[in-house]
């Protein structure tokens, strides 16, 4: 554990897999610039609570009172913010993005803070709570959800990380939207000190696992200036990511530390990590299968469920009736869409009339040829 204060200065120093203890915004300012690949921040929400929350029992609820969720007024809760997103916008990576999650107290004005000085946002993504509080007063909505803003550096950035097939995958490959529903951090997972809630905004795992495996990479350095009770770290870790985090809380800082040295290392094998892109892999035509004898000339292709049949040409083409075409183009025609990838379409019959995707076909060939 480090401790950080004061009027400092940037340094070459980057403190990876430590918990710095301090003031975000000062410790912030001594990390060098353009250092780290992801940030995830959980700020304080500013949730202005007025009086104590009551359940229908007269119980107190166990609410949001923290002395560090307590500003000013507005206009000083709009400063903190803006400085410390200035200095995660310095020290973030011209490659990397940042995620900030928060609730419909703090959020919108977060957002327009981050448009203000050059983040430009990438998605909102809503987080439901399948296990929501319930509006004890019956005076509002049920609040079930917060919002999270993933954002890159600015608009002009080309590059980051997004692991598109790693998302799809989880998701039962079924593209990943940006409705997550994943219940609040309870049971074992909720960290306790005499009984009691050791940390009021504890995030679960499953929340920080999605938005570290889509937007990181193994290796990666991942930084939490409001690190809290460690879960960026603990995900991190067990991601084989590195970490960066910064707290004040001295209480916080000792959780944190016991429950991150507390997770094993991970097997260093690459393939239980990465979900490789296909956008990365070396560019297979469908005429290449031909050439090579893995679909013949004058072999049927056959849609998933056979009432689609093209029969293969020489050239690498389609021949679907009286129409001539590439994969791409007879996939979309046999189903009157505009455009649609054929490689997911098309299938050949292989011997004891079983299907096979003429992309597992194209994976065959990447391998034989190519090695990957």
């Amino acid at each position: 554990m480090n401790q950080a204060g004061g009027d400092e200065q940037p340094t070459t120093y980057l403190p990876v897999n430590e918990i710095i203890e301090g003031d975000c915004i000062e410790v912030l300012k001594t990390l060098p610039a353009k250092s780290v690949d992801l940030i995830f921040a959980d700020p304080p929400y500013h949730l202005q609570l007025r009086n104590q929350l009551f359940r229908p029992n007269q119980t107190i609820v166990d609410g949001v009172d923290d002395e560090w969720d307590q500003f000013h007024d507005v206009a000083a809760y709009d400063a903190f913010t803006r400085n410390w997103l200035s200095e995660c916008r310095r020290v973030l990576k011209d490659t990397g993005t940042i995620w900030v999650i928060g609730s419909y107290h703090n959020i919108f004005r977060v957002g327009t803070i981050m448009m203000d000085i050059g983040f430009w946002i990438l998605n909102d993504v809503i987080w439901y709570k399948t296990n929501p509080m319930p509006n004890f007063r019956g005076t509002r909505f049920q609040n079930a959800t917060e919002t999270l803003i993933w954002a890159k550096k600015s608009v002009h950035q080309k590059k980051y990380t997004f692991n598109y097939h790693a998302m799809k995958n989880l998701n039962d490959e079924k593209q990943m939207q940006n409705v997550w529903y994943i219940p609040l951090c309870t049971g074992e997972e909720r960290i306790k000190l005499n009984g009691r809630k050791a940390h009021s905004t504890q995030k679960p795992e499953a929340l920080l696992y999605r938005i570290i495996l889509s937007t990181s990479n193994p290796g990666d350095i991942v930084l939490d200036p409001f690190f809290g009770s460690g879960t960026t770290g603990a995900v991190a870790k067990k991601l084989q990511r590195n970490y960066i985090g910064i707290e004040r809380e001295p209480t916080y800082i000792e959780i944190a530390r016991q429950r991150i040295d507390s997770i094993p290392p991970l097997s260093h094998d690459e393939r239980l990590l990465v979900t490789k892109s296909k956008r990365i892999a070396p560019r297979v035509s469908f005429g290449q299968l031909v050439e090579a004898q893995y679909i013949r000339v004058g072999q049927p292709v056959y849609s998933k469920d056979r009432t689609v049949v093209a029969t293969v040409k020489a050239d690498g083409q389609l021949l679907w009736g009286n129409i001539s075409g590439s994969i791409h183009k007879i996939a979309a025609l046999a189903q009157q869409k505009p455009a649609f990838n054929g490689w997911e379409y098309w299938y050949v019959e292989e011997q004891g009339g079983t299907l096979t995707s003429i992309d597992v076909l194209r994976e065959q060939y990447r391998i034989e040829h190519y090695g990957k």
